[in-house]
């Protein structure tokens, strides 16, 4: 094998990942999207940079200080990734906010969405109104906080927004510095009653942020006190838990006990307004312990974040896209026996264009069915006030034997995960915590049932969470079935996560970090021997994220073979395509649309032989490593071809694709002399049809149109 261990064929992940959130920004600059929807992709690009430096970034400064200096897989220090990330996180900022400034708040004004921002804008009737909202119903919640020689500075907490302020006692020159946190219980967009706007309701509807209107009354919270300067600020700590699995007695209470930690981690970021005072970004400076380059000046509102507020404000549907009502599954109708329908032939659902319904009518007629035995399933995310929870605790009540395994480790859900760890052990079920040292991220949910012949097993199989929330938001694949290898290994999943007991042989499923990753490597260097035997070879993988080394130096060495290779990756890709000799015969595009690409979906040809994959893992080291992740197969012909359309769709969007170059970088689809698709759009279309052929017959070949040529399957 040819040695691909050279710095530039690989891109750095972090720098990989803010290219991703660039493409989510060009998303918010897109003149073709509706205005609030644009308004939307700018928070999510700010909520995305948040847990970005939360986790990845923080990660990197505990390196440093530890004296790690090892090269990434593009070659670069800990030091030199910091230096680059701020440099590219600065760049972001400042086109986050021009896009903001510039051209969307233009627009809604234009809309008759009128913003302030400051509230010196605001006229004479208004600032009375806003005087009058503070002492009602501002004033009250609020707790100021001075420093001085009794009084030291106080914790300011994580991810909150905060107005710094220089205050002095009347008629003496020293200054003090104070503070008081804007209260989240409050809605943070305060809307002006038309009655005090000028022009009134013809003018549109007037809001302010409520930051602006403590600011203008921070002189009611110091009494005696003149206030010199009031600003507001917003600092980020290393979020990033440490957790010494092995030492811990009891798991569940040392993630409690770190979580209150995250308030007091190292702050790694500090937002100020860009005229902030030079005395006041001093202070904050030294006391925060913040590095020049981890602070940010914003011309415009801290955290951006507030904007999904402004696009859930009632009233400005037509300024946004229609919202899509996921499709019923067509093999399982409304009152009709799920388990029946399973038996009839394996179901493949396709969220969100599809319902997810159907995995928790599964969950619900389960717990009911008389002749259900047991239920076992892994939980990783799920939503506040989830069904399957309900539905898992009234099987427990019925008497069935529920086995559940909560990941307590799941990143900013570990508090909503112990909240359910402790609902279901008190409605009977058997919770475990998974293993020492990984995370189980596998979706896996087993029923097993008494049948006139004998014990059947129902399993669902999925490449998303069992979140009913962001099923209408992420595009995942999830299969039922009752197939009986597929029932033998998840039987096996689960004796291992609760007893450590692992099997002689697996049927169907492949297992991280068991043999996955040799698995991969394995179906990709099978493609590459196919190609030098002038064999069919033919490799797609849609997956989020590309980061394993070996993993991308097999794919170097497939493209090598001459096989072609397609890779369908939303956020970070290490590997670069089109290099000569190296990756000529690879290609990457990225889509973001307004779902979020989350299935990870394999294709190899196998010498016109075509195996078809799904699963929960990405081709990263902390997935195929770390975690305990499940792969598995489509094996029925139906929906293989359905899957591989999938695939195809995806390959020739022309709309929401990106394209990257050899270089690292993205540039959008060349259009030219092709038709316009969009692979959500056609989705959404095409819900609960077969988009791969209509009615195939088992067995049958038929060819599926792909960028470069036709996909014989």
């Amino acid at each position: 094998m040819k040695d691909f261990g050279s710095r530039e064929y690989y891109v750095n992940r972090e720098l990989s990942w803010l290219m991703f959130d660039e493409r989510v920004l060009g998303e918010a600059t897109d003149t073709s999207n509706p205005l609030m929807e644009r308004l939307k992709f700018l928070s999510i690009t700010a909520s995305n940079l948040d847990e970005f430096f939360m986790v990845r970034v923080a990660s990197l400064i505990d390196m440093q200080h530890a004296g790690y200096n090892k090269r990434d897989i593009a070659g670069m220090t800990t030091d030199e990734q910091l230096e680059a990330i701020a440099d590219a996180t600065h760049e972001l900022v400042d086109t986050q906010y021009f896009v903001l400034m510039h051209s969307l708040l233009p627009l809604m004004e234009a809309e008759g969405i009128n913003l302030i921002t400051k509230h010196e804008e605001l006229t004479a009737d208004e600032a009375a109104y806003i005087d009058r909202y503070f002492e009602e119903e501002v004033y009250p919640v609020l707790t100021p906080m001075a420093v001085d020689s009794s009084r030291p500075f106080p914790l300011v907490r994580n991810q909150t927004l905060n107005i710094g302020a220089l205050i002095g006692k009347r008629g003496e020159e020293s200054r003090d510095f104070a503070t008081v946190q804007v209260p989240s219980v409050l809605d943070r967009i305060v809307e002006i009653p038309s009655e005090y706007t000028l022009g009134g309701s013809e003018s549109g509807r007037t809001f302010i942020l409520l930051e602006e209107v403590i600011e203008r009354n921070m002189h009611k919270l110091f009494l005696n006190y003149d206030v010199f300067c009031a600003y507001p600020y917003r600092i980020m700590r290393n979020a990033d838990l440490t957790i010494d699995e092995e030492e811990a007695a009891d798991l569940l209470k040392e993630i409690e006990k770190q979580i209150k930690r995250r308030q007091w981690g190292e702050v790694i970021r500090l937002e100020v307004a860009d005229d902030i005072d030079p005395g006041l970004m001093e202070i904050l400076k030294k006391e925060l312990s913040v590095r020049q380059d981890s602070i940010y000046r914003i011309p415009g509102p801290i955290d951006l974040t507030f904007l999904m507020k402004m696009y859930g404000i009632d009233g400005f549907d037509h300024l946004k896209r229609e919202k899509y009502i996921p499709k019923p599954v067509k093999e399982i109708n409304d009152g009709a026996d799920i388990f029946e329908a399973i038996r009839n032939h394996d179901i493949l659902m396709h969220h969100p264009y599809q319902s997810f319904d159907p995995v928790i009518d599964f969950v619900k007629s389960a717990a009911k069915d008389p002749d259900v035995l047991a239920i076992k399933q892994t939980l990783y995310r799920v939503s506040g006030n989830s069904p399957i929870i309900a539905a898992l605790e009234e099987a427990a009540e019925n008497g069935k034997q529920v086995t559940v395994l909560v990941e307590l480790k799941a990143r900013f859900d570990e508090e909503h995960n112990i909240v359910w760890a402790r609902r279901l052990e008190k409605a009977g079920c058997h919770v475990i915590y998974g293993l020492v040292g990984l995370k189980t991220h596998c979706k896996i949910m087993l029923v097993v049932r008494r049948e006139e012949d004998g014990i059947r097993r129902y399993v669902h199989l999925g490449t998303g969470n069992y979140n009913d929330s962001t099923a209408k938001l992420y595009t995942d694949l999830g299969l039922l079935t009752c197939a009986e290898q597929i029932g033998e290994d998840a039987t096996a999943v689960f004796n291992m996560l609760s007893g450590y007991s692992e099997p002689l042989y697996w049927n169907r499923l492949s297992l991280a970090p068991l043999w996955l990753k040799d698995r991969f490597i394995h179906l990709i260097e099978r493609e590459a021997a196919n190609a030098r035997e002038g064999k069919k070879s033919h490799i797609i993988a849609k997956v989020n994220s590309i980061c394993d080394k070996e993993v991308i130096q097999a794919l170097y060495n497939a493209s090598c073979a001459g096989v072609r290779i397609e890779l369908i990756v939303r956020g970070i890709c290490c590997l670069k395509p089109g290099i000569r000799d190296v990756s000529e015969n690879i290609t990457v595009r990225s889509i973001v649309g307004d779902f979020l690409e989350h299935s990870r979906i394999f294709y190899f040809e196998n010498a016109g032989n075509c195996e078809v994959y799904c699963g929960s893992s990405d081709w990263m080291p902390r997935n195929l490593l770390r975690r305990v992740e499940i792969m598995f197969p489509i094996l029925d012909e139906r929906l293989k071809n359905k899957v591989i359309s999938i695939l195809a769709t995806l390959l020739a969007d022309t709309v929401k694709a990106r394209v990257e170059l050899p270089d690292g970088t993205y540039e959008r689809t060349d259009k030219r002399g092709r038709d316009l698709l969009s692979a959500q759009e056609q989705f959404c279309e095409n819900a609960a049809e077969s988009v791969a052929v209509k009615d195939p017959v088992a067995n049958s070949r038929v060819f599926i149109p792909i960028e470069g040529g036709n996909l014989d399957v």
